[in-house]
Order: structure tokens, then C-alpha cells, then sequence
């Protein structure tokens, strides 16, 4: 389960670590609740085609030819969503790669619907892709929709004694300690377990199966 951006980026750094020496990319998002204006469908994919191309060893032309159509427009302008979809669909149809975005829940809603098409018109043409997404569960059900058939879900949630260890290692390292008291100490404990939401962890695949290991295109 990926119950934060810390966490999921565990995940990031294990693919990086099978990838390593294979023609296998890894791009990683992370969407935040505070930055959604700036996160759009666009943005998001153009932060993904920056990671994948940055790790080339050769661009390919069309990218190129790309980003010069986009200079010549009066005072250049930000990358568009069809550009970003095509451009995604050439460089991740010549190398196997994975993508993995990080709390897909805190994207707006009209953002949402227009980044998964956007990716189901990249798996379309991208058979050694694999995308990852983690979010709440009220999403599952709009990403299952847009992506009919290529969805396989898992829905986890932490234990209390989970939760209470983790609060109590936090606590004990709290720098201000003068600022708790018992009392305050128990209400966290109490409280704060009973209020933390379950997390659905996503796999998007071209095939029935999906698979998180790099392993599988040795």
C-alpha cells in the first residue's frame, strides 16, 4: 500500500533499481491538493514526457520537430494535451516503461476524466507500458469506466495497531515535548486511528494481468 508520497516513492526508487541497465524507463507524478490549478491533464503528462526523455540516449526526431512547432508560436506556449498524448504514444511505444502517479484522488475532477482518456490513448499504442496509481476509492470506479478492461484493483487499509505505533514513534520524537499532555497524548491515540481512510492501489495494464517488476521484459 502507498499511504503517502514518502511511501510511493519506494516504489519509484524499486523500479529504478530493476531498470537499471535495460531499455526500461520510469516516470513518476505526484498530484497535490494545494497545487491542483497548476497540476492539469497537460502539465502532468508534459512532467511524465520531460522524465522519460530526459533519460534517452537519443531523442527521437519527432520530439523534436515538436518542441520547435510549439517555439514558433507567438512567445512559444505551454505543451497541449493532443502534443503531449502523441509524443508519450512514440517514445513509450519504442522502450517498455512505467508510469507511477501518486494520489490520483487529488486532481480535480474535470482534470481527471481528461488524463485517464489521455492514458488509455497511450496504453492503445504503448503494448510495454504499465501505469500505477494510487488513490482513494472513490476513484476506482471512474478510472475502471475510462479504462474498460485494463484495470485491476487492490483496496488496503492500515491496521489500528499500525496506525497507534507509528503515532507513538512520532510523538516520542516530537522536538516540543512540553506542548503535550497525557490527556492530549490519549485523545490522539483515540481519535486519529479511527478517522484514517482506506487507500486503493491501482494497476493499469494493455493486458488482463498487470505486473510491477521490471523482470518481466529480460
Amino acid at each position: 500500500m502507498l499511504t503517502s508520497h514518502g511511501d510511493s516513492s519506494l516504489v519509484v526508487d524499486r523500479l529504478c533499481d530493476q531498470a537499471t541497465g535495460r531499455s526500461t524507463a520510469v516516470a513518476c507524478f505526484y498530484f497535490d491538493f494545494a497545487a491542483q490549478k497548476e497540476q492539469s491533464a497537460a502539465s502532468m503528462l508534459g512532467s511524465l514526457l520531460k522524465q522519460i526523455v530526459n533519460g534517452m540516449e537519443r531523442v527521437p526526431e519527432e520530439v523534436w520537430r515538436a518542441w520547435r512547432e510549439q517555439k514558433k508560436t507567438i512567445g512559444g506556449r505551454r505543451l497541449q494535451l493532443a502534443d503531449a498524448v502523441k509524443i508519450l504514444q512514440l517514445v513509450t511505444s519504442s522502450q517498455h516503461t512505467f508510469i507511477c502517479i501518486d494520489a490520483l484522488d487529488e486532481c480535480t475532477g474535470a482534470q481527471r476524466g481528461r488524463l485517464l482518456d489521455s492514458l488509455g490513448d497511450i496504453l492503445a499504442n504503448s503494448p510495454g507500458t504499465r501505469i500505477f496509481v494510487t488513490g482513494r476509492p472513490h476513484i476506482l470506479a471512474e478510472t475502471e469506466r475510462r479504462l474498460v478492461g485494463r484495470v485491476i484493483s487492490v483496496s488496503i487499509g492500515p491496521t489500528r495497531d499500525d496506525i497507534i505505533t507509528y503515532l507513538r514513534t512520532r510523538l516520542r520524537d516530537d522536538e516540543t515535548p512540553e506542548a503535550m499532555d497525557e490527556s492530549l497524548e490519549e485523545a490522539i491515540l483515540e481519535k486519529i486511528p479511527d478517522n484514517i481512510s482506506e487507500m486503493c492501489v491501482t494497476a493499469i495494464c494493455r493486458e488482463s494481468r498487470p505486473t510491477l517488476s521490471a523482470n518481466e521484459y529480460v
